[in-house]
C-alpha cells in the first residue's frame, strides 16, 4: 500500500519532515517568533500551508536559509530522504560566516591575569613547590 502525498501541507509539519528542526514544537515556536517568508510573505501561523514550488525564507542560528520547496513528503524519513524535499538556494556554507567574540581563550599574552599555566610556571621560577 503506497501513502498518498498531499498537495498542501503545513508548515511546521514541513520543516519537521525536511528535518530543518527537530521538532514540530521548536518550528512552531520559530515560526510565531517572526522572520518566516513564504513566496516573500511575512508568515506567523505555523499551519500555514505549503506547496511544491513555494520558496521558504527564514532565520536559523547565525544565517538566513532559502529553500525552496521539491516535494512534501509523507513522514520524517532519513536525511537523505529529507534532503530530497528542498533545494537550498543559499546554503550556509556559502553565507559570510559571523566574526566571532574575542574571548578569554584569545587575550593577548600578558594581559589581564594570569592563567593557572602562568601561575604554575611563576612558582617554578621563584622555586615555591
Amino acid at each position: 500500500m503506497t501513502e498518498q502525498v498531499p498537495e498542501k501541507l503545513r508548515l511546521d509539519k514541513w520543516l519537521w519532515h525536511a528535518r530543518l528542526f527537530k521538532s514540530r514544537t521548536l518550528a512552531a515556536q520559530q515560526i510565531a517568533s517572526g522572520g518566516f517568508r513564504v513566496n516573500r510573505i511575512v508568515v506567523r501561523k505555523s499551519h500555514h500551508t505549503v506547496q511544491p514550488g513555494d520558496v521558504v525564507t527564514f532565520p536559523k542560528g547565525p544565517y538566513v536559509r532559502v529553500v525552496e520547496i521539491i516535494a512534501l513528503g509523507t513522514r520524517r524519513g532519513p536525511a537523505p530522504e529529507a534532503q530530497a524535499l528542498y533545494q537550498d538556494l543559499n546554503p550556509p556554507d556559502a553565507q559570510p560566516k559571523p566574526e566571532r567574540k574575542l574571548g578569554a581563550a584569545r587575550r593577548e599574552v600578558g594581559a589581564g591575569r594570569p592563567t593557572k599555566k602562568d601561575r604554575r610556571e611563576i612558582e617554578r621560577l621563584l622555586g615555591r613547590p
